[in-house]
């Protein structure tokens, strides 16, 4: 049985934390026995982010380049519920509170998945369905909001931090049949199994259970690629979206896998979301990549609740921008557009299609006729018709003087 791993880019700049392989992140130990337990700050040593955290004034660039006004007109993501298998979402956060629903925590029955003591989990649920501060009471001054700000969250907590309550692929089967059962019809899973190895049938299994209930599963692509490059699953199954990290320039970050298995890219550095206890925070990954296109496929069930799923991702990777006409290993179909992707009036298919090439080889090519300057005898010509037209003006002139002064003879002023 093998763990999974939650993917930060190491090193994750948000957090100050470097991630060995096979980990599961810093947490502050299972708070299984003692309830809700405190947020442990001391992984954060060396970065300026606290939990709480101070709230982002301004809007990120993942959310710059998107018309949320125009976006938000097609959809918001109601009526959609999302499940995000993680470390929990943190329910004290003003932001994601109105969002959360019951939810499932594996290493504490008495909880519902909403102790996120490590925080991944909570910056993953806010890139997706994150409240507007100005539609809070009372009001939060942030320009960070979800890509989807009336989505549902269904909070999993299969993953945390140290031996006792690191996930495996056993527990992310279950949890993703938890979701399926709460009524997810997307599912965010900014995480992968480690060592390169496909795992066991269990999780298999369950993925193709969610994909039978037309559930739509997003998984982060990994973080290895500029090192080792490892496979990951469970993006690399068949039906699964595989989202790799995209930069501010579109182009694939270094640290995202570089596989055919990934579909789409999304914006996955310097990514702020929410912490636990409120605030936000930066962070670099697929993991934050991830839930951005989650974001996206519950703005489209929420338009399109018909959608199969396969129909939603196509959606997705048909409209994404890209450079080439089809897909790319590492970049798959482009980067995701959210407004070209509810935008589009078609139906789309259950697999996107390359980009038709243009033959421009047999196009006729209209040639300009050559010009020639002027001829002597055109400059003549030309010179002839302005001194004419000069000296009738003058005449014109002179005449209507002439008459002018006549007319003051004629008829002197009285008086």
């Amino acid at each position: 049985m093998r763990p999974v791993r939650r993917r930060w880019a190491a090193p994750l700049l948000a957090l100050g934390l470097v991630l060995p392989a096979g980990s599961v992140g810093a947490g502050a130990g299972d708070a299984a026995s003692a309830g809700r337990g405190p947020v442990d700050t001391t992984l954060l040593a060396g970065s300026d982010c606290q939990y709480p955290s101070k709230p982002m004034p301004g809007k990120p660039w993942s959310l710059q380049r998107v018309l949320l006004d125009e976006l938000w007109q097609k959809a918001t993501g109601k009526g959609v519920t999302v499940a995000v298998i993680d470390s929990g979402i943190d329910d004290d956060n003003p932001q994601l509170a109105p969002a959360i629903v019951a939810g499932k925590d594996f290493f504490n029955d008495k909880a519902n998945g909403t102790d996120d003591t490590n925080g991944h989990g909570t910056m993953a649920a806010g890139i997706i369905a994150a409240r507007p501060g100005d539609r809070l009471t009372p009001r939060l001054e942030t320009g960070f909001a979800g890509i989807a700000p009336e989505a549902m969250l269904l909070p999993i907590r299969q993953n945390g931090g140290d031996d006792a309550t690191k996930g495996n692929e056993d527990t992310l089967a279950q949890a993703i049949d938890f979701a399926v059962a709460g009524g997810a019809s997307v599912i965010n899973i900014s995480q992968d199994t480690v060592g390169g190895q496909e795992p066991g049938q269990k999780l298999r299994d369950a993925i193709q259970r969610a994909l039978a209930k037309q559930v739509v599963v997003v998984a982060a692509a990994g973080n290895s690629g500029d090192k080792d490059n490892l496979d990951s699953w469970p993006a690399k199954y068949p039906g699964v979206l595989g989202v790799g990290a995209a930069d501010r320039n579109n182009e694939r970050a270094p640290f995202s896998q570089n596989k055919p298995y990934v579909g789409v890219m999304a914006p996955g550095v310097d990514m702020w979301s929410t912490v636990p206890k409120g605030g936000h925070c930066r962070g670099d990954g697929t993991s934050f990549a991830t839930p951005y296109v989650a974001g996206v496929a519950a703005l489209i069930r929420s338009a399109h609740p018909d959608y199969t799923a396969a129909q939603v991702i196509t959606l997705i990777e048909q409209t994404a921008q890209r450079t080439a006409p089809g897909h790319m290993d590492g970049v798959g179909w482009g980067v995701v557009d959210p407004l070209r992707a509810l935008a589009f009036t078609g139906v789309p298919g259950s697999v996107p299609v390359p980009d038709p090439k243009v033959d421009r080889s047999t196009e006729l090519v209209n040639v300009a006729p050559l010009a020639h300057g002027p001829t002597r005898a055109d400059r003549d010509r030309r010179k002839a018709s302005v001194t004419l037209f000069v000296a009738i003006g003058l005449t014109i002139v002179v005449i209507s003087g002439a008459i002018v002064i006549r007319d003051a003879r004629n008829h002197p002023p009285t008086g």
